[in-house]
């Protein structure tokens, strides 16, 4: 049992270090961005140029004194149209077209759960930008017209389309449209453009999210998810672009491709711009002034003959992390509910936990039966560790009495327990096993938990109205400390006075620390804490009473 212990030291002291770095990282003040000099003394940052021009035409490049500036949503006010669907509430602003603000409907706020949930926000600096590259040619920082400063999806359509104009070169005609959809969190965005002049044009149309570096809302060095871009390829598959590589120049982006998406994450939303699969596009991904990053595709615009014309449209996703809905709308954008390398066990963890929540109709009561459901997997290996932890604690008598034996001898003193233990048929290793084998379980299914969004402000029962936010009363987190020290006076007590003392500690820290976590968590913990009691006091009970009778023969 000291190697028991020795585990769950360690354990204790890694939690310790994790909290200990997140706290500091929570609290670093963030790292100054050196200015770069553009016109007249502003910071300006261009979309970058196409490796690849277009065919038979001029690349279509941005002069040195021309270059692009980034958008800063929030620095100055320009006319803006509003428009309303069943999931969206999207404010426009007709300076580049951009998609401002993003009210989703039918989410509420982390925070206020009167109010609905905002993704792109001009205050959070969070925003859809696209324009076209060329010369001339309409980019976010052009002033776009609308016939209609409102547009309504009316109960019997099933689409809204925002037709905007923007002037082009001499002869060009340009328009950009935004096309929403009946429940759904895809928008389309195409540009479109008519070359009426005399020579052929060549251009390209660019798809960028722009946004700062803060986390959202609701975050605590308690518990931090991840805040920044990701992109997925068939060929170099999902990785994330962390704004910390941003900031260093060390983010990995695949260039050249003909198929995958790139994205904004954050805790329980992504946006993410899906081009067409077997399309050509390029991806790229920069760190701005004013703590902004920038992420997009560049699709090029096939060279357009006088009197004819050329679009390019992408899709827009911009909405929550549900699983089932963003495996059918394109290739691997499900895994930006990523779970990490314990993926291969947390994926099965929410099936089963999704299944159960269809039969039950509550996510408190699922989380529940999935407890109960992994203790029976691992009832074998659990009642093997118990069984070695009640010997171990009927045999701690003896154990003291060698302690104060052989004194400082150590190599009797192991000796002399080693026999002992093969007296007993005591395994000391016996009540580890179990325990290193769930461990990866315990946390997948903690990053199950904390981050599906299908959990978001989930009711249970009572005072818990909200398993992904803390216990508001903290009375969960108090019944599975009164549970973890319930579980410690049953183990056998550590001959050692400091081990004692540490394990007498350990179950108030580790309930401190579950102050801070979702309900659903301390739900889960709290419910295998019972079950494990249950199982071990039921176990120690037919052990001792066995020896006893073995005794009265």
């Amino acid at each position: 049992m000291d190697t028991q212990r020795l585990i769950l030291f360690f354990v204790f002291s890694f939690s310790l270090l994790l909290l200990w770095d997140a706290w500091q990282k929570d609290q670093r003040p963030p790292v100054p961005v050196v200015a770069q000099s553009g016109k007249q003394g502003t910071v300006q940052a261009t979309v970058p140029s196409p490796s690849v021009p277009a065919q038979a035409a001029p690349a279509p490049q941005q002069k040195t004194g021309d270059a692009i500036p980034a958008a800063l949503p929030g620095q100055a006010k320009h006319a803006q149209l509003t428009v309303k669907t069943d999931n969206y509430l999207a404010d426009i602003d007709l300076m580049g077209g951009d998609i401002v603000r993003l009210e989703l409907l039918r989410q509420k706020d982390t925070q206020d759960k009167n109010a609905n949930f905002v993704l792109f926000k001009r205050e959070h600096q969070y925003a859809a930008q696209s324009g076209l590259i060329g010369p001339g040619l309409p980019t976010h920082k052009t002033l776009y017209t609308a016939d209609a400063r409102e547009y309504v999806l009316t109960p019997r359509d099933d689409k809204l389309q925002v037709r905007l104009e923007a002037p082009g070169p001499a002869g060009v005609k340009t328009v950009k449209t935004l096309t929403f959809h009946r429940a759904s969190y895809v928008i389309d965005i195409t540009h479109e453009i008519f070359n009426g002049g005399a020579t052929p044009l060549a251009a390209h149309a660019y798809f960028q999210l722009l946004r700062d570096g803060k986390p959202p809302p609701g975050e605590s060095f308690m518990i931090q998810t991840y805040t920044g871009a990701a992109i997925f390829t068939e060929q170099e598959k999902f990785h994330k672009i962390s704004f910390d590589d941003l900031d260093k120049g060390k983010a990995s982006v695949p260039k050249s491709s003909d198929n995958g998406w790139i994205a904004m994450l954050q805790h329980y939303f992504v946006s993410a711009w899906l081009p067409k699969e077997q399309t050509p596009r390029e991806y790229y991904a920069k760190h701005l002034e004013n703590n902004l990053y920038s992420v997009g595709v560049i699709l090029p615009v096939a060279v357009i003959a006088p009197n004819a014309g050329g679009s390019a449209s992408v899709s827009l996703y911009a909405g929550p992390q549900e699983q089932a809905a963003l495996k059918g709308i394109a290739p691997g954008l499900d895994l930006v509910v990523d779970y990490g390398w314990l993926t291969v066990v947390a994926a099965p963890l929410f099936w089963l936990l999704q299944f159960l929540h269809k039969w039950v109709g509550n996510w408190g009561v699922a989380i529940i039966l999935l407890t109960v459901m992994i203790k029976a997997v691992f009832f074998p290996l659990s009642a093997a560790s118990y069984k070695s932890m009640a010997k171990m604690k009927l045999v701690t008598p003896r154990m003291t009495k060698l302690r104060e034996q052989y004194g400082n001898d150590r190599a009797r003193l192991n000796q002399a327990m080693m026999d002992l233990y093969k007296t007993e048929k005591i395994n000391p290793l016996g009540g580890c096993l179990p325990i290193v084998v769930q461990i990866p379980v315990f946390i997948s299914l903690y990053w199950v938990l904390l981050a599906s969004v299908e959990l978001r402000h989930a009711p249970f029962y009572l005072w818990i109205h909200d398993l992904s936010a803390q216990d508001p009363y903290y009375v969960l987190p108090l019944l599975m400390m009164g549970s973890m020290v319930i579980q410690t006076k049953l183990n056998p007590v550590p001959p050692d006075p400091v081990q004692a003392k540490v394990m007498m500690i350990m179950p108030f820290a580790f309930g401190v620390m579950f102050f801070f976590f979702p309900a659903g968590l301390v739900l889960y913990w709290l419910v295998n804490n019972i079950l494990s009691i249950a199982q071990q006091w039921q176990i120690t009970r037919m052990i001792g009473g066995g020896d006893k009778g073995q005794a009265r023969r």
